[in-house]
């Protein structure tokens, strides 16, 4: 399967999940709002998940997609299990005891990141209480990305990109459904995170069985594969996760702002995800396993195509996304969680985030294409000193920034980080004689900027207020953001057709 095809097939399953995930968001703001529970929750959600992004699907894929597709390619399927069976029973173990340890530790673990709680003991025990229940999703989600790094490495990339669908669906039922019946109904999505992650793991067996890799788990630090993995690992927390590390720290900052200030950077931060998940990581997923296959046979060419190809696609798709996500911040909130509990105030302090996330759109992106870039080298030392200087500089601008603009300056702080990220990274790789410049690349960004001016003439011209937004229908309100995103769409790609560009242009 070619890396577009695979992209194509990675980019609908992630939008598919991203669109359920809004789904899930917009249920969550009718029913809870952006108050103090909401709070609570996001807070009780967002420490697991930072770790799952953190350890599993960050430091952890990007050390065991290299080494599992040396083996793959180096030693016989019988090394390839016992690889997998070292890696699973060791990676089981340490999550184990990490589980434990954090659920009896909750309340500390809560002080740590959300120190602002404290003085409100109602929120503090919430966001306590729920994080128990929530933990042990960090057991179930990392052998989910263990699972679905193998897939991934064999070119299966549908069913790991389908999996995150089932968290979103989960925690839409808890709310619709177990909400109404529990006397404290917060502790409904708690359990909808648990149930999701079992849900998550067990999907994905059959498909390993059908690889003939299904894993048997055996505790064995020794192995040579396993030792490699953890070195690599190591310094790689620092890597590819710096983004996540950098909104960890805006949550423990905004817990020491006011009441809705977590729930206001959580809905922008979300909408922001969704380009980044369906274009950025999909790309960044697909292409590891193949830069690791050049960089074991030495094919520095093909490395630095795949590269340019990567690069060429996330420009097409960032730009109007970010440019879209600035100029319709307000009537997108309106649309997806003007509804229930949240109020005009809500709106127009998530708007005002997003566009600060929004601004580092296309920065976090190529942080998702670039780094793979170092990893399937196995060099990790490298974007360690990387990520050292962006979260340095990060907490600078947030100390800066957050007294004079609030949530919105710690927003504004994660995106001028993410540029400084990806900016040293891309210094790094041209240094590391990856070639960068592609015929035709100046020229295609050319073409861009003219296209996403049509686009925004158009959408300038066709939005209405939002003062008019909220006065709107459900129907009205869908109707007018689908014309709007719609015809921004048709403009924008329009203009690119016009202008000569072709599919076959995209084409690795």
């Amino acid at each position: 399967m070619s890396l577009l095809k695979s992209s194509g097939v990675v980019a609908f399953m992630t939008m598919l999940s991203r669109i359920l995930g809004l789904v899930r968001d917009i249920v969550i703001a009718a029913i809870f709002g952006a108050g103090s529970s909401a709070d609570a929750f996001f807070v009780a959600f967002k420490i697991p998940n930072f770790l799952r992004r953190l350890f599993a699907e960050g430091a952890f894929s990007q050390a065991f997609v290299p080494v599992l597709s040396e083996y793959r390619q180096q030693q016989t399927h019988e090394e390839v299990q016992k690889l997998v069976n070292a890696v699973s029973g060791t990676l089981g173990v340490v999550l184990l005891i990490l589980t434990v340890a954090a659920m009896a530790g909750a309340p500390y673990l809560t002080m740590l990141f959300a120190p602002g709680f404290i003085d409100e003991p109602e929120k503090f025990n919430q966001a306590s209480d729920m994080l128990r229940i929530t933990f042990p999703y960090l057991l179930l989600i990392s052998l989910t990305a263990f699972s679905g790094a193998i897939l991934n490495a064999y070119g299966r990339f549908a069913v790991p990109a389908f999996t995150p669908v089932l968290l979103n669906l989960s925690l839409i039922s808890v709310a619709l459904f177990m909400t109404p019946v529990m006397s404290e109904p917060i502790l409904a999505l708690a359990w909808g995170v648990l149930i999701a992650g079992m849900m998550q793991l067990f999907v994905q067996l059959p498909f390993l069985m059908r690889l003939n890799l299904l894993p048997r788990p055996r505790i064995d630090y020794r192995h040579e594969g396993v030792m490699r993995i953890l070195k690599l690992m190591t310094p790689a927390l620092f890597g590819v996760s710096v983004s996540q590390v950098n909104l960890l720290l805006d949550t423990i900052l905004a817990s020491f702002l006011q009441t809705g200030s977590v729930s206001w950077l959580y809905y922008s931060d979300r909408l922001s995800e969704l380009p980044l998940g369906v274009i950025g990581i999909a790309i960044g997923t697909v292409i590891l396993p193949s830069l690791s296959r050049s960089h074991t046979a030495q094919s520095k060419d093909r490395f630095s195509a795949t590269m340019n190809w990567a690069l060429r696609l996330v420009f097409l798709i960032g730009l109007p996304a970010a440019a879209a996500l600035i100029v319709l911040a307000e009537p997108l909130l309106i649309t997806l969680f003007f509804y229930g509990e949240m109020t005009p105030r809500d709106v127009v302090m998530s708007s005002q985030s997003l566009m600060a996330y929004a601004l580092g759109l296309q920065a976090f992106m190529l942080i998702k294409i670039l780094a793979p870039g170092y990893f399937a080298r196995q060099d990790t030392k490298t974007p360690v000193k990387i990520g050292i200087v962006a979260m340095a500089a990060n907490m600078i601008f947030n100390l800066l920034l957050i007294w004079h603009f609030a949530h919105v300056g710690l927003a504004l702080a994660t995106s001028i980080s993410a540029w400084l990220n990806a900016a040293l990274l891309w210094i790094g790789l041209r240094r590391g004689d990856v070639q960068l410049r592609t015929p035709g690349l100046f020229m295609i960004l050319v073409r861009i900027v003219f296209a996403l001016g049509v686009m925004m003439l158009f959408i300038f011209w066709a939005m209405p207020s939002a003062t008019e937004m909220m006065q709107f229908s459900v129907w009205q309100r869908v109707i007018w953001m689908s014309v709007l995103v719609l015809g921004g769409l048709i403009a924008y790609f329009g203009f690119l057709f016009l202008a000569g560009l072709r599919v076959r242009h995209l084409k690795r």
